[in-house]
């Protein structure tokens, strides 16, 4: 079998625009995707290599997949190739939740669409669980992180601990853990080695690393320095125009915060970004944001792409352009967060591929990682139940619980977990499902069966 040839910038280009608008269920699927098309089909890279860059991501905060995009992009085409492969990766995601988040807010109080989001918001319960579920059996391989993944739940539901503290806890305690008891915390890595070769790669095993892929200290400094003018120049202008407290600016601020406490993908974060977007700016509502995640859901692209939604809903409801123009305002707050949000994942990758690839595996900067890793699986259940008590007593525990919905969720967590279905077809049936169930209530009542 012969080498591949040498990948233009074009081919990959259209390969990356295509993974975008193919690229569901979440980062499993995503990188199962790249895995495929790159790894198996193309040959572009070889499997060792792959894992080696995907291990790397997998340290980072941020949204791993993408981050895995810019890297393999990156490690082809240089700069701007990282910069391409991320960008498209994010793109189709972007423009879908703008259309999204406008039907929403502009059509939602239809019965149709009402019904529809009756049905998914059930199903985003039962896969945040099931999340919870995947996250910790790979993860909590011992009583002491099963502890501190408790511990973390405890904090953040008793006493409503704020999110980049539990991370910064857990982080220390891992350092120290891994210090005194390693073998509790060597329990990273997780990605496995290469085990099958599927044809020699245009990046091989043996391929040596190319030119600009080699750590300088230029090189170095030349990415900070573009990282920091980029975002920079952009907070600048959102302030001089709109002042520190405008809403703009500190949605800029805001997720530049939240896209750097990612550890863990994107549902660790979300009890963070809603600790601020609901609680403290008032930016939308809890069960506006149960329903930014379902949509969320069902977008190709990394989940966390659910802050554009609550970008695009902010943007709307404060009317930061005036009462005329909120679709503008809307898709405005949502470019703005989405560019924050992931600005730091390249800066990441492009600053630090050549020089912090060299120390996976090694203990002491692992163990800090797995000490997140739990507190995230305890984070993560906190999000479940929180989703849960809206879900099905909307009104809270006096009111009426909703017996429907608790049926399918119940639905789609026997589907997620007995019969290993894709979180894109069981969100397609709760949602038609909650369609039906909104028509045969309106029927009901109006032939005068239900009040």
């Amino acid at each position: 079998m012969q080498r591949p040839h040498p990948v233009s910038f074009g081919t990959a280009f259209r390969f990356w625009l295509k993974l975008g608008f193919i690229s569901f269920g979440g980062p499993a699927g995503q990188i199962a995707i790249m895995h495929q098309e790159l790894v198996e089909r193309h040959r572009w890279i070889s499997e060792k290599r792959f894992l080696h860059a995907l291990n790397y991501c997998m340290l980072l905060p941020g949204p791993e997949a993408q981050q895995l995009a810019i890297y393999l992009g990156w490690l082809m085409h240089r700069s701007w190739g990282g910069i391409v492969a991320g960008g498209l990766f994010v793109l189709p995601s972007l423009l879908l939740l703008i259309a999204l988040g406008w039907v929403y807010l502009a059509y939602g109080h239809i019965s149709a669409v009402a019904g529809v989001l009756y049905g998914i918001k059930p199903a985003v319960t039962a896969i945040v669980i099931f999340a919870a579920y995947r996250i910790g059996s790979r993860a909590l391989k011992n009583w002491l992180l099963w502890t501190m993944a408790a511990l973390a739940f405890l904090a953040i539901f008793l006493f409503n601990t704020p999110f980049p503290l539990i991370v910064l806890v857990a982080a220390m305690l891992g350092a120290i853990g891994g210090k005194f008891v390693p073998h509790k915390f060597a329990v990273g890595g997780g990605h496995g080695a290469a085990k099958q070769s599927y044809g020699p790669a245009l990046i091989d095993d043996d391929t040596p690393t190319p030119d600009h892929a080699r750590f300088t200290w230029l090189g170095l400094a030349k990415v900070i320095l573009a990282g920091l003018v980029l975002w920079g120049g952009a907070i600048s202008f959102l302030c001089a125009r709109y002042g520190w407290d405008g809403a703009l600016t500190q949605m800029g601020w805001f997720f530049t915060k939240a896209a750097l406490m990612t550890f863990g993908g994107a549902y660790a974060v979300l009890p963070y970004v809603y600790q601020g977007a609901v609680e403290h700016f008032h930016w939308l509502t809890p069960h506006q944001m149960i329903d930014g995640l379902a949509l969320g859901e069902t977008t190709p692209g990394p989940l966390i792409m659910v802050v554009t939604f609550v970008g695009f809903v902010a943007g709307w409801v404060k009317e930061i352009f005036g009462p005329e123009q909120l679709f503008l305002a809307g898709a405005t707050a949502a470019t703005v967060v989405t560019y924050f949000t992931f600005l730091p994942s390249f800066v990441f990758i492009l600053a630090g591929g050549p020089l912090v690839e060299s120390t996976h595996g090694n203990l002491k900067f692992t163990a800090p990682l797995t000490g997140i890793t739990a507190a995230v699986v305890g984070v993560i259940l906190n999000l479940a139940v929180f989703f849960a008590w809206h879900v099905f007593w909307p009104q809270g525990f006096d009111g009426r619980f909703e017996g429907i919905a608790a049926l399918i969720g119940a639905g789609a967590l026997l589907a997620l977990f007995r019969y290993k279905a894709g979180v894109i077809p069981v969100i397609a049936v709760c949602g038609v499902t909650g369609l039906l169930f909104t028509f045969i209530k309106a029927w009901l009542v109006q032939e005068g069966f239900m009040v």
